[in-house]
């Protein structure tokens, strides 16, 4: 008896459902980019409990006949392909044939489609892959796709689904990602039957990415023009002031496909080289255009991958937009930052705690810091066994140097402190002092509460552990939709933005999740406030106020490193500055 055997229909779908159908935002992905094929200039989707009870899709598109419609819940029927060289010139961003067979394996599917021109239209039903029904419709012009109970006879795969908000958060995340490639089409996404967002068509792709990066990058972006030969180059990249704690937001499309590069991101990094920090992440949304035969999208059944036929070309050609951007006069918007206003405005420069505040004590370990130059290991901090190895306090302050490092003096060795990172190290462990003793009671209300829009991802985020950041002395209310209002803020932090803060915190619980447990996230929200409440690089400082970080530092458990890991200062003996004049031996 022949052990090898040709699986069935059904069970060979449910196999290519696997790798098309994810998650209840891949079910989004393929309809949404069938409904972009078919030239539709409106798509609503409707979604119910996270794409667990409903996910359908309707548009304004050129519809389907009868034939058509039942043709294209076979696998690998599709209108793209006709000939084996269109394989290596895909224009569209749907091509497989694989996306509504492998939905109907899964679901209780629901097609409703006429097609221009016709008098009516069909309807057809689909459980679990099998169709039980075909009938003649009346319909508007387009398609209507509705898919109830996802994975309803996959309950395997069903309870690896997240919660709602996450599901729902993935969802309005792709569903964002292909209305910021494509302006000339409407847009509009409801959750149980409430309206998330809606998106309407725009003849200004700068509109419609402003509306989708939130009111912050917009102040600050730059347009991207480049072109090399073929391969052309658009789209918007942020100031490099203006960076984020995660990858996020940065978007990346090829001939209208939103792809996950790393070659593309790490040229687009390139282009920012000596401009952000190290361990931040720039803001933009980069639209890369070239011949559909030199772009292989067939990597992979999601699509979210391709490949190039000269990637090195490609990556250049991004690395010199993102660079050239920078040559620009002036940003394309510009908007007033807007300071909070709160009840007591203190007079002093620089939020420092007093010297009888408690401190956060408890031994903690630190990321190494590693250099990026054999030359800057040599003249990194030396290892430090003791804090009586040295004081801060009893330094001799020379001066600062580009506003931003303080340059002092001990003897015979040159000390520089990076005010940021020293600083940053002295408010974390005031707010960690504070969270471990319940004493946020030092909190500043906000005459006027600022009112802020998140996107739904964050958003989702950020409801998680509203309770938390109360305890951390943040006051922050859901105001409904992705809306939030904040109330009071940490007098450490009071004299900074809110909302930049708050939106690093969501990012920060989206890239670390639930598997590193609440403390981490908590610490790591203690971390992102210490950072926004620090005083910045390029900000002068009097001597007076240099004396007081340096005495501060002083007082702390681990003064040699910010909570980054990065050293708050280096040192250079002077024997190693005289080596380096050749005034040794």
């Amino acid at each position: 008896m022949s052990r090898i055997r040709i699986l069935p229909e059904i069970l060979s779908n449910k196999i290519a459902a696997g790798e098309v159908v994810e998650r209840p935002a891949s079910v989004v992905k393929e309809l949404v980019e069938n409904a972009i094929d078919a030239e539709s200039t409106r798509i609503r989707i409707e979604i119910g409990q996270g794409g667990r009870s409903l996910i359908q899709v309707s548009d304004n598109g050129l519809g389907m006949s009868h034939d058509d419609a039942l043709l294209c819940l076979e696998r690998y029927a599709t209108s793209k392909i006709y000939k084996n060289e269109d394989l290596y010139a895909i224009s569209t961003l749907g091509f497989r044939g694989e996306a509504l067979p492998s939905i109907a394996a899964v679901s209780r599917l629901t097609l409703i489609t006429k097609e221009r021109g016709s008098i009516s239209g069909t309807r057809i039903q689909v459980e679990g892959g099998k169709i039980v029904k075909v009938i003649e419709t009346g319909a508007p012009e387009g398609t209507l796709i509705s898919a109830r109970s996802l994975f309803f006879n996959t309950p395997a795969r069903r309870k690896f689904l997240k919660t709602v908000n996450t599901e729902m958060a993935h969802i309005a995340e792709i569903v964002a990602c292909m209305a910021m490639a494509r302006p000339d089409i409407q847009f509009e996404l409801l959750h149980n039957q409430k309206t998330v967002k809606t998106w309407p068509r725009t003849d200004s792709a700068q509109e419609r990415i402003i509306d989708i990066l939130g009111g912050g990058p917009a102040a600050s972006l730059h347009p991207l023009e480049h072109h090399a030969g073929e391969i052309f180059i658009s789209g918007f990249a942020a100031s490099p002031s203006l960076t984020q704690a995660t990858s996020q937001k940065i978007y990346v499309f090829v001939n209208g496909r939103f792809v996950k590069d790393r070659g593309i991101a790490y040229a687009l990094f390139e282009g920012y080289r000596g401009r952000i920090m190290k361990g931040r992440f720039p803001v933009a949304a980069v639209f890369v255009r070239l011949p559909p035969e030199k772009v292989d999208v067939n990597v992979h059944p999601t699509k979210h991958q391709v490949r190039f036929a000269e990637p090195g070309r490609v990556y250049e050609a991004v690395r010199t937009a993102v660079s050239h951007a920078w040559g620009s006069p002036e940003p394309t918007r510009h908007r007033p930052v807007q300071t909070p206003i709160y009840e007591v405005q203190e007079q002093r420069p620089l939020p420092f705690f007093a010297s009888s505040a408690p401190v956060y004590r408890k031994p903690e370990k630190t990321e190494e810091f590693v250099p990026e130059s054999a030359a800057a290991l040599k003249a990194s901090t030396p290892p430090i066994s003791s804090p009586e190895q040295i004081r801060f306090g009893d330094l001799s302050v020379i001066g600062q140097f580009h506003n931003t490092y303080i340059l002092c003096e001990s003897n015979d060795i040159l000390i520089l402190i990076d005010q940021h990172a020293a600083h940053e190290r002295i408010v974390y462990e005031r707010l960690k002092s504070h969270q471990q003793n319940n004493s946020f009671a030092e909190v500043q209300k906000l005459i006027l509460p600022e009112t802020f829009e998140l996107g739904y991802k964050e958003s989702a985020a950020l409801l998680e552990i509203l309770p938390d950041l109360h305890a951390l002395g943040l006051e922050i209310e859901h105001f409904g939709g992705n809306t939030f209002v904040a109330k009071s803020v940490p007098s450490l932090i009071a004299q900074r933005e809110v909302k930049p803060l708050i939106t690093e915190i969501a990012e920060m619980k989206i890239a670390v999740g639930n598997s590193s447990g609440l403390s981490k996230t908590l610490d790591q929200c203690l971390i992102l406030m210490a950072c926004h409440g620090a005083i910045r690089a390029h900000q002068r400082l009097s001597t007076q106020e240099i004396r007081e970080l340096l005495a501060q530092l002083d007082q702390c458990e681990n003064p040699f490193f910010c909570p980054h890991g990065r050293p708050t200062f280096v040192r250079w003996p002077l024997h190693d500055l005289e080596k380096s004049f050749k005034r040794t031996v």
